[in-house]
């Protein structure tokens, strides 16, 4: 998360009466050289060629320094500190961290700590010197740190940027224009490092996402079936690897071979997850035995308990090939009829005139099962309704089921088959609708090749 800008003006700790301001005292001119400096000079050679081309965020408003010192009396902090642009730092003051926790607000930029400073319930002889680093570490995660140490201490200034401090300093060889320069490197480097540590969390869970998205996509039981298998999926969802499309393939011992594809209205993860609590229920009871109006009566049972909404509902068609591969059981629930190629004859729709009702629709609901003649040598072709609900050109003309089934003969006439088919199949849908679809696409493709 990027450190948070002012969100109103900042009132210096002088004003509020909660501390001190911290009077002006002499710069001192022997920092040069001094390790616990050597990196914000460095950093601060960068900046100085950096602003030529390039203005820093920080820039954009005044920054806002919290001082957290037992001793603002004696502290070496300049009352003029300038950043980068030459508009004033503001700095607050506080003698102890329950006095910091009050002045901590939002339009704070970056936290000097003196690490000499006691932290809460700390006994003298503690092991741990940095415990009140770490206690401002838990209290402001979100915020800069600059650890201040004694000069010839660093050591402890090293642990404390090993802890989580941006960096350290040394308190009797500091002066005002090395502060600001610090302070805006300090800033910088904590920008840059949760920008660092947001994207790779970003990428971790963007992987684990996929592999558990490619994991629920199915794996075809076709073992021993002389029916070739192919299939395209593309989810409506930007990003995402999953919709609420789904399909699956299985042969059952006595070499009927099973084939559904389903769509669960709406796009987003709930729906993905129901399509494949969907999917692996179809093929449990598949492999069960069940079929036609049985098996989908009893997908509905786990529709109606499994969803989030009384008005979700899933379109389904399901095909069991007989094990000769010549005839096939068709059943519809509110979705669209499978298309059938076979040689010498135009692609055309098979029979959808007993379509049944979408699951989750009509409790008690009744899927009739049509025999359908395959023939010899086939292609059958299942799709969801992203393929022909994607627009023609810029106006509201669908592509529709005619539609596809022109671009499905063209493209078969073209010589295309299995993967290549489908994969031109959904390119140009795409290329039509002008852009990407909204909707899910799903397409299977069963082939018998003599």
């Amino acid at each position: 998360m990027p450190v948070p800008v002012p969100r109103q003006r900042a009132i210096p700790a002088v004003e509020s009466g909660q501390a001190q301001a911290a009077p002006a005292v002499r710069g001192l001119s022997g920092a040069s050289g001094a390790p616990g400096t050597e990196a914000p000079r460095k950093e601060a050679h960068k900046e100085e060629k950096a602003e030529k081309t390039t203005t820093s965020t920080t820039t954009d408003t005044n920054l806002t320094l919290l001082l957290i010192e037992d001793d603002p009396g004696g502290s070496p902090i300049v009352p003029e500190l300038l950043d980068q642009a030459g508009k004033p730092i503001r700095i607050r003051t506080a003698r102890n961290l329950t006095e910091a926790e009050r002045l901590l607000t939002d339009d704070v930029h970056c936290i000097l700590l003196d690490l000499a400073l006691p932290a809460p319930g700390r006994a003298d002889d503690s092991d741990d010197e940095l415990s009140v680093l770490r206690h401002v570490l838990e209290l402001a995660p979100r915020h800069a740190v600059l650890a201040l140490t004694a000069s010839g201490d660093a050591e402890r200034g090293a642990d404390a940027v090993r802890v989580g401090a941006q960096d350290y300093l040394f308190r009797d060889e500091l002066d005002g224009r090395l502060l600001s320069r610090a302070i805006r490197y300090a800033v910088e480097r904590k920008r840059s490092d949760t920008a660092e540590r947001r994207l790779a969390e970003g990428r971790l869970r963007a992987q684990e996402n996929r592999r558990l998205e490619r994991g629920l996509l199915p794996t075809p039981l076709l073992h021993g079936s002389p029916l070739r298998f192919a299939a395209r999926y593309r989810p409506g969802r930007s990003r995402a690897l999953l919709g609420g499309d789904f399909y699956d393939v299985v042969r059952t011992p006595d070499g009927t071979v099973h084939a559904m594809i389903g769509d669960v209205c709406g796009h987003g993860p709930d729906e993905a997850a129901l399509g494949v609590e969907l999917r692996i229920a179809w093929r449990a009871l598949t492999l069960a035995g069940l079929c036609g109006d049985q098996l989908l009566n009893t997908l509905q049972q786990v529709l109606e308990h499994e969803r989030s909404d009384d008005e979700i509902f899933a379109t389904l068609c399901t095909v069991d090939i007989a094990p000769d591969g010549r005839r096939a059981g068709l059943c519809l629930a509110g979705h669209p009829a499978p298309l059938i190629a076979r040689p010498g004859r135009a692609p055309r729709l098979l029979p959808y005139d007993n379509n049944g009702p979408a699951l989750g629709l009509l409790p008690g609901a009744r899927w009739p099962r049509m025999q359908v003649e395959l023939g010899r040598e086939w292609s059958l072709m299942l799709y969801t309704d992203g393929l022909i609900e994607g627009h023609i050109g810029a106006g509201r003309e669908r592509l529709g089921q005619d539609g596809m089934v022109e671009m499905i003969s063209r493209q078969l006439a073209q010589g295309l088959r299995g993967e290549q088919l489908l994969r031109a199949a959904v390119n140009e849908v795409r290329e039509l609708n002008g852009g990407e679809l909204t909707d899910d696409v799903a397409v299977l493709l069963l082939d018998r090749v003599p």
